[in-house]
């Protein structure tokens, strides 16, 4: 195949003009995840003349007219259980196995921001691994002297003379060996593996001894690189390390796993820093326990690390036994811990995660037994319950929200608002009611009256539907007030359901047809013990009276009835969005199973047909359409 190259669209440093690509044999399979990446490609069946063979990067040498060998580079590709998450990749042609890294560099510039988001969302390596920062290696920042063991017992010599040159000129400063392979260390007490940025930020110098393409993000970062042998990535000494650090990037494609569409490498970065957290925490989890039979299959998917989804357990015994046979932690859903389990494993010293519903559900309703979109594990608490500060709390409370990730919530909260999702995304067939203009509208919305949320977090204000309609009747005498039922209590699946007629005494209309983006539209107002309708309502810039505390309360953007002296940052709207809807939560796309940006999750929930219950989903619509029944007779509470 002889043609003329032209630029690639998706990256200056690689040119394939007319490229005709034909997937090794051996995984066909798996090479359909490239195809993005290779816009300008044919994809054809034929490995002949007319064709380059597409291989990984690990793949063994092949009699084939070309090759193009592909391979993660110093980028995150993530495994969960079966699916592995790839956005990015290093793409080189050559006629015989070898590191992709030293053939795809090419040239090109790079946004100067970069390696600072890059820093930000901790995106650089292996997906995984453990990210303690410098405290963790117990070293002060920029101080330590790192010694990269490739653990290949074919340079350990070589290794072992690195080290004595290594510790000969340390100048005082801490000297670590490191390992960087999958092997045995080659020298005694290695530490590690560790995450990329847990390395930079720690490290003055690296010493190597074998090709690693994290050296040229560390150079780029300010490590210098001292190689004790030739490195392809620094044959020309006198690079700037932040050209090099551009032409890493020009020679990278990225792509968009989700849309399986290219895209820049800015639009990857919040793809692979998901998949970073995620295969992170994933990671330390070893047993599921307290987990519905209905939600195993997505919760098992979310949850899964390289070696597969976590056992689910029930029994509190068991779940201790298996977590300490593994070294790992228990993750078990909030509202169904089983008793003993805590006290167990602290005796243990198993860590426990709580698992809740993130606030990006799903289109349809959890208690229809359909599968989530976004789950939170929380190792403090749970954010619903303010008793004692989880982990969004204290996210909320000392996290110091850059100007882009400002800008990012930004505009999250306007595809939020603009598209009209909330946590369910019901549609609706009625049409607010009618109001004098200037009458103030006051929307008040149910909840689920033996909810954990209403439980936990009334505190001292009213715990039923009829009591916070008193409430707001109280505080607006003069508002059309507007009750909404819940929608898992309309649909007959839990407590909480008030007559119309008692509802009447304190508000103006019932309502339960109209779209919940429609109503928080209508209303000027939204009165609420803890419903998420509050926190749907200030992305909307309504204002919103907290009868209870739930974790939208007490930043200053709430009228609060109940206080938490503890709480007494004041936030920004676009900060309490950073915290609640991308720092805290874990979002899954329920098209590939795979974790992804909370910016990915706004689009599938416009998408109903993506949103797929099980069998025991048509049964449990039975059961609520007959508890309703009852309920609007009055017959149920």
């Amino acid at each position: 195949m002889r043609s003329t190259f032209v630029d690639s669209p998706t990256s200056p440093g690689l040119r394939w003009a007319g490229l005709a690509l034909a997937p090794d044999p051996r995984a066909r399979d798996a090479m359909a995840a490239f195809r993005p990446f290779f816009p300008e490609a044919i994809w054809t069946d034929r490995s002949d003349d007319a064709a380059a063979w597409l291989l990984a990067e690990d793949a063994p040498e092949v009699a084939a007219p070309r090759i193009i060998r592909v391979g993660p580079g110093p980028w995150p590709w993530a495994r969960f259980g079966a699916r592995i998450g790839r956005a990015a990749l290093l793409a080189a042609e050559q006629a015989s196995a070898g590191p992709v890294l030293a053939l795809a560099l090419g040239g090109g510039e790079c946004p100067a921001d970069f390696l600072d988001a890059m820093r930000e969302a901790r995106v650089a390596g292996p997906a995984g691994l453990p990210d303690p920062g410098p405290a963790g290696l117990g070293v002060a920042p920029g101080q330590a002297v790192l010694v990269l063991d490739p653990c290949d017992p074919t340079c350990a010599e070589a290794v072992s003379t690195m080290w004595d040159h290594a510790v000969a000129t340390a100048a005082g400063r801490p000297v670590l060996a490191i390992r960087r392979g999958a092997g045995a260390a080659t020298l005694p007490g290695a530490l590690g593996p560790f995450a990329a940025w847990t390395l930079i930020e720690a490290a003055t110098e690296w010493h190597l001894v074998q090709d690693d393409g994290l050296a040229i993000i560390a150079a780029a970062a300010g490590v210098t690189i001292r190689a004790h042998a030739p490195l392809a990535a620094f044959a020309d000494p006198a690079e700037p390390p932040f050209a090099r650090f551009a032409r890493l990037l020009a020679a990278t494609r990225f792509a968009d796993p989700f849309r399986a569409v290219p895209c820049n490498a800015a639009e990857a970065l919040p793809i692979m820093a998901a998949w970073q957290r995620a295969a992170g925490e994933n990671r330390r989890i070893a047993v599921a326990c307290g987990m519905a039979f209905w939600k195993r299959a997505r919760i098992g998917a979310a949850l899964a690390s390289e070696t597969g989804p976590p056992a689910f357990l029930r029994d509190p015994g068991g779940a201790v036994t298996e977590a300490r046979r593994q070294g790992g932690a228990i993750a078990v859903w909030a509202t169904r811990e089983p008793r003993g389990l805590r006290a167990a494993a602290a005796e243990a010293g198993i860590e426990i995660l709580t698992v809740e519903d993130g606030f990006l559900r799903s289109a349809g309703l959890g208690a229809g037994f359909l599968p989530g979109g976004s789950i939170a594990l929380d190792a403090r608490g749970v954010a619903y319950d303010p008793a004692t500060p989880s982990d969004l709390e204290v996210i909320l409370a000392e996290h110091d929200f850059s100007p882009a990730m400002l800008a990012r919530a930004a505009r999250l909260r306007a595809a939020l608002v603009g598209r009209g999702v909330t946590k369910y995304n019901l549609v609706g067939n009625a049409a607010p009611p009618e109001v004098v203009p200037g009458r103030q509208r006051v929307l008040v919305p149910g909840q689920v009256e033996d909810d954990a949320s209403v439980r936990l977090g009334a505190m001292a204000g009213p715990r039923k539907n009829l009591d916070l309609l008193r409430a707001a009747r109280a505080a607006e005498p003069h508002a059309f007030i507007l009750y909404r039922s819940h929608p898992d209590v309309a649909a007959g699946y839990r407590a909480g359901h008030v007559l119309p007629a008692a509802a009447l005494k304190f508000a103006d209309a019932v309502q339960e047809g109209a779209a919940m983006p429609d109503l928080l539209d209508w209303a000027d107002a939204v009165h609420t013990i803890t419903s998420l309708t509050g926190f749907e309502a200030l992305l909307r810039g309504k204002r919103v009276v907290c009868h209870g505390m739930p974790f939208y309360a007490g930043w200053g953007l709430t009228e609060d009835r109940q206080v938490l002296p503890r709480r007494v940052r004041r936030l920004s709207l676009d900060a309490l969005v950073a915290g609640a809807l991308i720092a805290y939560p874990r979002c899954i796309d329920p098209v590939t199973e795979l974790p992804c940006p909370p910016e990915v999750l706004v689009d599938r929930l416009t998408q109903p047909a993506v949103w797929k219950a099980g069998r025991a989903a048509v049964l449990r619509r039975w059961q609520g359409r007959l508890m309703g029944a009852l309920a609007r007779r009055g017959w149920l509470r």
